[in-house]
């Protein structure tokens, strides 16, 4: 049986919102998933490279416990795992990855398995011609921030996550995963 392991961004859990539904994706495929949460709040200064270290001592031993190759599924800080994945050759998910921090694209640049990037346009941390020259997969929502909300009714929010497990459903499928 294969596994999944989420991991979170900095302020909410990985059975929130958008983790919630991509995680489900494979255990609709017949995953066991596995949601970590970090253990004690993620350093003040997020974006310092001990930041990387701390996410990577947390992830690694949910890693190691696990059997063969894992899709790991990670949002923002969980992004920092992206050395772990290259490291091992996962493949993955990245919900809103800090692409404007230089440890993440240096890390997915080094990855041999496939991976999506899934990012919004008023998100500060995306960075589109950089996700186009990292991944064939990728998936881009206009308008959309950090926590993949875009202006107007709740609905229209709403359709952008259905859009995301879809992406995730597809990019599976074509990955041939699991």
């Amino acid at each position: 049986m294969a596994d999944a392991v989420v991991v979170p961004g900095s302020r909410f859990g990985s059975a929130a919102g958008l983790l919630m539904y991509a995680g489900d994706v494979p255990a609709f495929r017949g995953a066991t998933v596995h949601r970590h949460d970090w253990t004690g709040a993620p350093p003040a200064e997020l974006f310092e490279p001990r930041v990387e270290s701390w996410v990577c001592s947390q992830v690694r031993p949910v890693l190691d416990a696990l059997p063969g190759q894992p899709l790991l599924i990670g949002k923002s800080l969980g992004s920092f795992a992206a050395g772990l994945a290259a490291e091992r050759s996962l493949p993955a998910v990245w919900l809103t990855p800090f692409l404007t921090v230089p440890w993440v694209p240096a890390a997915l640049e080094r990855a041999t398995a496939p991976f999506l990037l899934v990012g919004g346009t008023a998100d500060t941390f995306w960075d589109r011609a950089l996700a186009r020259r990292l991944s064939p997969y990728v998936v881009e929502v206009p308008a959309a921030d950090d926590a993949m909300f875009v202006p107007g009714p709740l609905t229209d929010t709403i359709a952008v996550l259905a859009r995301v497990v879809v992406a995730v459903d597809e990019f599976l499928d074509e990955v041939g995963w699991p």
